[in-house]
């Protein structure tokens, strides 16, 4: 029993590696001039490739859910938010280091949390000390967010490959440093809403693999076309390079393939909160992984703006447990009143 409650905590835990990992390969294939839309098509068509036959292997047809036309269009919307997020955080992968732009995507429990309040999923039903928690820590999370993206300080670590290439980091300019974090805001929305989305449509189809599956093929179409609009190059589909080969082979096996099953399936059995909590811990992992294989170098304004959304987005999550407990309490209490009453009522109706 216990076992069953740790496991999508080891499992969230190694879908953050891959997380990272997946930044810095999309980050790497770019870098060799490689565009978005071509790098989400091959990671996405080699990624549904692997599950086609592991999704109908594992739901097989007595068990699997019934596909309706209201959970198909579920399947288009997951998709659809699916290729705006990997589109966009491509695109800012582009001008922000992996480093920040990991960071900035801490932001994506705040976001979750106050989507999930517009959309129902979350109540501020209970005031003091908690809700104030989730709101405050929303905000500063928010605050945190902006001194990563508009405050960069001295270089306090920097890597034995700063000095190989060190245009890489000190040749961008504030602009595009900039543009590189408003495109990462935005994608934390874009993963905010997708999150939610998909905890709505696993209620009504709960054979994860399957809608993994549809969400892969889905944004393989969609990036393939977009590529051919409007890139207008072919040579965008080019492999020759053994960085681009070895990232979309990365990002399709433990992308799509591994680390968002992982995310789907922990959405499904602990909610979209639980799920969005362990992006902070991203922030070390990045950190550590930019200064040794990308040569970034580690900044004061990353590090500050990180323990900032740290501090915030704990607050949330503290908040938000102090919550459960209080309705956990209210459901035990209401389940016991019903039984002692129906025994009141009895020993009534025993008297002469």
């Amino acid at each position: 029993m216990k076992m069953k409650g740790t496991l999508p905590f080891v499992a969230m835990v190694i879908g953050q590696i891959a997380q990272v990992g997946l930044t810095l390969a999309g980050k790497k294939a770019i870098e060799t001039g490689m565009h978005n839309f071509s790098y989400v098509f091959y990671s996405n068509f080699l990624a549904s490739l692997i599950l086609l036959p592991t999704s109908f292997l594992i739901h097989r047809s007595p068990n699997r859910p019934p596909l309706t036309l209201s959970v198909a269009g579920g399947f288009l919307v997951v998709g659809i938010l699916g290729f705006l997020v990997q589109v966009v955080g491509y695109a800012g992968l582009t001008y922000a280091s992996a480093t920040v732009a990991t960071a900035i995507l801490n932001l994506i429990p705040g976001f979750t949390f106050i989507l999930a309040i517009i959309f129902g999923v979350e109540r501020l039903d209970h005031g003091g000390v908690t809700k104030w928690a989730k709101i405050i820590g929303t905000l500063v999370s928010v605050l945190g967010a902006i001194i990563v993206t508009f405050y960069t300080g001295p270089a306090i670590i920097t890597s034995h490959l700063t000095s190989i290439a060190p245009q890489h980091l000190l040749g961008q300019s504030s602009s595009e440093f900039i543009l590189g974090g408003v495109l990462m805001l935005i994608d934390c929305v874009l993963a905010a809403l997708f999150i939610i989305a998909q905890a709505v449509i696993l209620k009504r189809y709960s054979a994860v693999l399957i809608l993994m599956l549809a969400y892969c093929s889905i944004i393989s179409v969609l990036s393939l076309l977009a590529s051919l609009i409007l890139e207008h190059d072919l040579s965008a589909f080019s492999l020759q390079s053994k960085t681009r080969f070895l990232a979309i082979l990365y990002a399709g096996c433990f992308g799509a393939g591994f680390q968002l099953t992982i995310g789907a399936w922990c959405v499904k059995m602990k909610g979209p909160l639980f799920v969005a909590m362990f992006h902070p811990l991203g922030i070390v992992i990045a950190a550590i992984m930019g200064v040794i294989f990308l040569g970034d170098a580690l900044f004061l304004g990353s590090l500050i703006g990180s323990g900032v959304i740290v501090i915030g987005f704990y607050g949330v999550m503290w908040g938000k447990g102090e919550e459960d407990r209080i309705v956990e309490g209210n459901m035990i209490e209401s389940s016991k009143t019903p039984l002692l009453q129906d025994e009141i009522h009895d020993d009534n109706v025993m008297l002469p």
